[in-house]
């Protein structure tokens, strides 16, 4: 059961005041620019190669975030024509370190006992997220890649891969090509495209649908559809 200071949920970026580098560390090409269309600010990680350039937390290696919520949020968008790569290290509740990695760089999924990497691959915005069979080639972000949320159940990829019980997230390495929203963790599974008027005048909170938060959650116009503008992946 997460602390109380990690419910309803926990917005990682303002909670370790990512932007003072203090309790987190960059290396290479990282900077915060002002979105416009999100209306606020983003950080862009870009390098030659995936590894080059990354942003971290927390800052030293020998610590450990802490993070009990069930699912974590990631909202980014790889940027157009590169690959890149994400890496998050959680502990078992055996205390054994087990990075969760993924990338449109790698061209199939691969497992120990210590390290799981799953190939990603983006989806273009006029074609929608690629389907499954597609995941044995590694291909670049298109140009017309969109923000995507996507929300891994970090417990059930324990057990489902390699038999083990999640205890908590200990670090989050973001590395280029990215441009990142935000992190968040949370034991709420949150519906993006839902607000709260609607849920309530919907009587939707009943059956278990938790809007998104404001402060996490991507603009939608007057008269378009979430779904429309952006890919929702949960895994």
């Amino acid at each position: 059961v997460p602390a109380a200071w990690q419910r309803p949920y926990l917005n990682i970026f303002k909670h370790f005041r990512v932007e003072e580098w203090k309790h987190s560390a960059k290396e290479g090409d990282v900077a915060a620019l002002t979105d416009t269309r999100l209306k606020g600010t983003v950080y862009r990680i870009r390098g030659s190669n995936p590894a080059s350039s990354y942003l971290q937390l927390p800052r030293a290696g020998t610590q450990s975030l802490g993070l009990t919520g069930r699912y974590l949020y990631l909202l980014f968008k790889p940027l157009p024509r590169k690959h890149f790569l994400v890496h998050l290290d959680v502990t078992t509740e055996e205390n054994q370190v087990v990075r969760i990695s993924f990338s449109s760089l790698f061209k199939e999924f691969k497992s120990t006992a210590t390290w799981l990497q799953f190939p990603f691959i983006c989806g273009a915005a006029d074609e929608g997220p690629a389907r499954g069979e597609e995941l044995c080639t590694t291909r670049a972000a298109p140009a017309s890649v969109r923000w995507t949320c996507l929300v891994l159940d970090l417990p059930s990829i324990l057990a489902l891969y390699l038999n083990r019980r999640y205890s908590h997230l200990r670090g989050v390495k973001l590395c280029s090509n990215l441009l990142v929203r935000n992190l968040c963790t949370s034991d709420l599974l949150f519906e993006p495209g839902v607000t709260f008027s609607k849920a309530r005048l919907s009587d939707l909170s009943c059956r278990g649908v938790v809007p998104m938060p404001r402060e996490l959650a991507f603009p939608v116009p007057q008269g378009e559809k979430w779904h429309d503008l952006y890919d929702y992946i949960r895994y």
